[in-house]
């Protein structure tokens, strides 16, 4: 109980942390809300008009101390550029996001378990080195060049699936694979070094003694205890799509929370940015906690050490 209440004492403090940080960042990157929502040509009267509307006149701790009033009570803020609740918005676009993540995570699993076994059970053959190739390939190529590619061939050459947008199980398919190749590669690397150490034991040695094929071996055995790193790794890429995602729904046009964080960079959309990136961190610490949890419960020694 008290290792839980210092783990959530941690997670408010790196919260605490990036709220600051991002906040002070953004405000001083160069560039005016102010003149993205009125346009260049803008009388300077309706810019300090809208400009001391919106409170951005007040000094920058000023600033700092309403957005962090509002933030201990719950509130992000407003938009500056629709005025929407920032909570509602990241909520509207939430689903779509849980949506890619979830799809690419299936990906991930169902590509990284096959290789990852299969590259272990040859190792030093043919099929490892085709398998290490392939998660070599997968880490390579960035979202941004292999998701374009996707396009081209199954979009634009072969008509399978739409170019863009989210309408359907068809349009998730390409968005998922580009996110899931990537996690594929990084989990098999991990899975097969992760079971090549675990079939090096004595336990393994004596269940090959005991007669058992290598597939029982493989699966009764060693996949169990070889899964505790490649757990942490998922939990770490679960939380690392919605900031990966940034790209695959810009480049899909996906309405999620990282296509949505692109239009608020666009449009210096203040208190969006910082609610997206806040929500993100969030993710990211909500999943590192759970990992742990989960870590936990699968090997014991973790939860007698705890």
């Amino acid at each position: 109980m008290q290792i839980l209440f210092i783990r959530i004492f941690s997670a408010f403090v790196v919260m605490f942390g990036v709220s600051v940080i991002v906040f002070f960042f953004i405000h001083v990157i160069p560039g005016d809300p102010v003149e993205v929502i009125l346009g260049e040509t803008a009388r300077l009267s309706d810019r300090e008009a809208l400009r001391e509307a919106l409170g951005l006149n007040q000094p920058l701790m000023s600033q700092w101390l309403s957005y962090m009033s509002g933030l201990l009570q719950g509130d992000l803020g407003n938009s500056l550029y629709s005025r929407q609740p920032v909570t509602t918005l990241i909520l509207q676009r939430l689903p779509a996001s849980a949506e890619l993540a979830l799809a690419a995570v299936i990906v991930g699993i169902v590509l990284a378990v096959p290789f990852g076994m299969w590259a272990a059970m040859h190792k030093g053959k043919l099929w490892d080195m085709a398998s290490s190739s392939f998660m070599l390939l997968g880490i390579a190529i960035p979202n941004f060049v292999f998701g374009p590619v996707l396009v081209l061939i199954f979009s634009l050459w072969l008509g399978w699936f739409p170019v863009s947008g989210r309408d359907g199980f068809l349009s998730l398919v390409l968005p998922a694979i580009t996110l899931g190749t990537v996690m594929a590669a990084i989990l098999a690397r991990m899975l097969r070094s992760s079971l090549l150490e675990v079939m090096s034991e004595d336990y393994i040695r004596s269940a090959y003694a005991r007669g058992f094929s290598p597939i029982r071996v493989m699966f009764r055995h060693a996949l169990r205890n070889a899964m505790l790193p490649m757990i942490t790794l998922l939990g770490l890429q679960l939380g690392g799509l919605l900031a990966g995602a940034v790209i695959t729904e810009t480049v899909f046009d996906w309405p999620g929370i990282g296509r949505l964080t692109v239009e608020a960079i666009q449009r210096r959309d203040y208190p969006l940015l910082q609610g997206c990136i806040l929500f993100i961190s969030a993710v990211y610490v909500v999943v590192n906690m759970i990992t742990d949890i989960i870590y936990q419960l699968i090997d014991p020694r973790i939860r007698c050490a705890a």
